[in-house]
């Protein structure tokens, strides 16, 4: 379920007691994802959030950036004021120019033990999960993986932390009830980017590392980028065709791929149709999947489970296409059209063509 739904969960809390040493800690953390000081969209994303929470607690919203020594990475933290950080945190090391867990876990940790947040939020990304389970170890407390709704019961200041469970049937709320931070991770296109204010400031508290390069195990020998430019960006797309096993074949995928490429969208599926190798799982939207924000969703063929839902339902406009008028998604989509994919779709996508070649020819006019 996205952040904006009005439901709230019932909690049923044990009478666990706040342990005494966590009772002062204060503050709502977001860890800053970079890479050769270009930050991941996540972290903008969580500091959105963050705000939100930090002012629902009536505390600060910090910003967590570690990296080398260079001046891109100080650049950072006016970047985090700029997008809601009150405050950055700032470790700087040349052990810390790439990632590496164990001097990040060390470098994060000790933050935390000296300043004692109750709040910390991480991106679900590959970087992310690793870190926040090593944090989470080596302080002893509490993570909620993979979320896709936060929030704060004011009554005694506990995280909210939703996620989907058993297999994405039921979603679950998880409470922190002994511990700080609590932490937690959310992938990318959970939550909006927040709008970005150039006029904002923040301060700036150093810490350093105190580790050295000799005492760290890992080493890097090399770094090469990833140049898979071929791979879909379903994650950043403004435009999603996505199919299940409605669409009856694998052939009948090559019709949504059409109506992508008139479009200009990405192909997403479900995970049915992942699992049947109809496509490939790069392209699965939902729980195990992408997490995906777009202008336009396009289901064809998908019945609506929460599995997928999670990852997609908070797309600006949702058409569901399916035989069933009675499927879950007809539920939730904005438009809803019953009938046989097969057939409809190439429909769509003649009338998207002319549309789009009448808006073409028409000086002035918008597609």
């Amino acid at each position: 379920m996205s952040d904006t739904d009005t439901k709230k969960p019932t909690l049923k809390k044990r009478k666990t007691a706040l342990g005494e040493r966590y009772l002062n800690n204060r503050g709502v953390w977001v860890f800053v994802e970079h890479e050769h000081g270009r930050v991941h969209p996540v972290s903008w994303e969580l500091l959105g959030k963050g705000r939100q929470l930090a002012d629902k607690l009536e505390t600060e919203l910090a910003a967590v950036v570690i990296g080398g020594t260079g001046a891109e990475i100080r650049a950072i933290c006016d970047e985090a004021a700029q997008f809601g950080a009150d405050l950055s945190y700032l470790m700087q090391d040349e052990v810390l120019l790439h990632y590496r867990s164990q001097p990040y876990t060390k470098g994060l940790s000790d933050l935390v033990e000296k300043f004692r947040p109750e709040v910390l939020l991480l991106g679900a990304t590959t970087l992310g999960r690793d870190l926040a389970g090593a944090a989470a170890t080596t302080l002893m407390t509490g993570l909620t993986a993979d979320c896709t709704g936060l929030d704060i019961d004011t009554s005694d200041r506990s995280l909210l932390s939703t996620r989907p469970t058993f297999g994405g049937t039921l979603m679950a709320t998880i409470v922190n009830v002994a511990t700080r931070p609590q932490m937690a991770t959310v992938r990318p296109r959970v939550f909006p980017l927040p709008e970005r204010d150039s006029s904002r400031t923040g301060r700036i508290v150093e810490q350093p590392l105190g580790l050295a390069e000799d005492e760290v195990i890992t080493k890097v020998i090399d770094f090469i980028p990833d140049a898979r430019s071929d791979q879909p960006q379903l994650a950043f797309a403004d435009f999603i065709v996505a199919g299940g096993r409605g669409l009856g074949r694998p052939e009948n995928f090559q019709m949504l791929f059409e109506l992508a490429r008139v479009l200009g969208a990405e192909v997403g599926a479900s995970r049915a149709a992942t699992q049947a190798n109809w496509v490939d799982h790069d392209r699965q939207v939902g729980q195990t999947g992408k997490t995906v924000r777009p202008k336009l969703y396009i289901a064809a063929g998908i019945s609506g489970a929460i599995q997928h839902r999670v990852g997609m339902d908070s797309s600006d406009v949702i058409v569901a296409i399916n035989t069933d008028e009675k499927a879950t998604i007809m539920d939730f989509s904005n438009y809803a059209l019953v009938g046989n994919a097969a057939e409809l779709v190439p429909a769509l996508t003649e009338a998207f063509r002319k549309r789009i070649a009448a808006a073409r020819a028409t000086p002035g006019a918008q597609e």
